[in-house]
């Protein structure tokens, strides 16, 4: 049994990113601990890029926000999901700011091996994807992580757009894990 941690950053409670996390953590749930972490609900303060992490005991951060529980979390995680809508071709700025706070040597301590990505968008453009999924294969390969799947739906702006296809597949990168 491995732990999944799936960092969420939608800040629409109950929309779109969350129907389809939801759905992935009961296809997971079977076979994995998985826990959900609300990025909207932290105080994370952005990365200020000072490095001081690198000198400092732990590689800890200067900054005292929600960040030091997430760390926790990555730590413990064997599988990270990273779950959001789509805003100007990227992913929320909540999660972004998560995302950036791992520039610091602390992220070697983790013993993440996969990652997976949900993203929602509210466009149908063929290319609305392409420059997370660029980053995320960017990520794979310096980390040397096992891609775990990806859910990319488009067409999703209002809260329950998102199909009983879209859940299943949702469900379905759960349960392959």
């Amino acid at each position: 049994m491995s732990r999944i941690v799936v960092l969420s950053g939608s800040p629409r409670k109950d929309g779109n990113t969350d129907r389809l996390v939801s759905a992935f953590v009961k296809g997971a749930q079977a076979r994995h601990e998985v826990e959900v972490v609300r990025v909207y609900e932290q105080t994370v303060h952005p990365c200020i890029g000072c490095n001081t992490c690198f000198t400092r005991e732990g590689n800890a951060c200067f900054q005292k926000d929600g960040m030091t529980e997430i760390y926790q979390k990555l730590r413990q995680a064997d599988i990270l999901i990273i779950a959001s809508p789509v805003y100007f071709y990227g992913i929320s700025a909540q999660l972004k700011a998560i995302v950036d706070r791992l520039h610091t040597p602390m992220r070697n301590s983790f013993h993440i091996r996969k990652l997976g990505l949900i993203m929602v968008g509210a466009a149908g453009l063929p290319e609305l994807f392409d420059g997370i999924i660029a980053q995320y294969q960017l990520i794979l390969r310096y980390f040397s992580l096992e891609d775990g799947g990806t859910v990319l739906v488009r067409h999703a702006k209002e809260k329950g757009d998102v199909t009983q296809d879209d859940l299943n597949k949702a469900y379905a990168l759960g349960q392959s894990l």
